[in-house]
């Protein structure tokens, strides 16, 4: 279990106040005592190696000894915008995009999604963002938009911009050996590149949808000859995009 903690404000060296759920979780979960050693964030990039100074009922002193930027970041802009799978599928998605390096995520509002894209939901993911990011390491949090609609979302976009559709005709075109044949062609990037992955909902993004997506120079993309769940088909698309970066 990883021994970081989120700071809701601004860190550096010195004392430092933590409060709330990450004061309850350092010391009736974690149970850390004076004088032990924790990791501190707050999603500038950095972490802070701090030491427990003193532990009140609803609050822990600490105090910041260090402060470092180790680079866990993908090196290159990746944007996932996607339907929300229902359920607490949505943690998972967003778990593992974090995990994954992804720079931001967008909930899309498309004609066929089933679980609402609201902006309770969206201050949820954002919660679930802080979690996977203590856990995996990442000092920068992944950004996550307020709820668009696809129809609108998908015309104002720019970079590179790929969308997950299965059964395109077109991708699969190029995808004859069933496997994920136009992810494995897609050249590397780097610093400047802006790459942004769309995937619909679970029956798919409509005729008029994909027809807006192509109109606006969105590219095609197959993940295979299976039919896969939203999140997996953003997680394995957000996967293989991750290792593109140039070295």
């Amino acid at each position: 279990m990883s021994d970081r903690f989120f700071v809701d404000g601004p860190l550096d060296l010195g004392d430092v106040t933590l409060t709330g759920p990450e004061a309850h979780h350092l010391t009736a979960v974690r149970r850390f005592a004076v004088g032990d050693i924790v990791t501190l964030f707050n999603g500038d990039g950095r972490e802070h190696r701090a030491r427990v100074v003193e532990i009140g009922k609803k609050s822990v002193a600490l105090q910041v000894t260090g402060v470092e930027s180790p680079n866990r970041e993908l090196g290159f802009s990746l944007h996932v915008a996607s339907a929300l799978p229902k359920g607490d599928r949505g943690d998972f998605l967003i778990e593992k995009l974090t995990e994954l390096g992804v720079t931001d995520f967008t909930p899309l509002e498309t004609q066929r999604g089933i679980v609402k894209a609201s902006e309770a939901k969206a201050d949820k993911l954002r919660r679930a963002v802080i979690e996977a990011s203590k856990q995996c390491g990442r000092n920068f949090l992944m950004l996550v938009h307020s709820p668009a609609r696809w129809l609108d979302w998908c015309r104002a976009q720019s970079g590179r911009r790929l969308i997950a559709h299965p059964g395109d005709p077109e991708a699969q075109a190029r995808d004859s050996a069933g496997a994920s044949l136009a992810l494995r062609a897609l050249p590397s990037f780097d610093a400047s590149d802006r790459v942004t992955i769309a995937v619909g909902p679970e029956g798919g993004f409509s005729e008029q949808e994909l027809q807006a997506a192509r109109a606006a120079g969105w590219e095609m993309l197959a993940l295979g000859p299976r039919i896969l769940r939203v999140e997996t088909a953003a997680v394995a698309a957000a996967a293989v995009l991750g290792l593109t970066r140039k070295p």
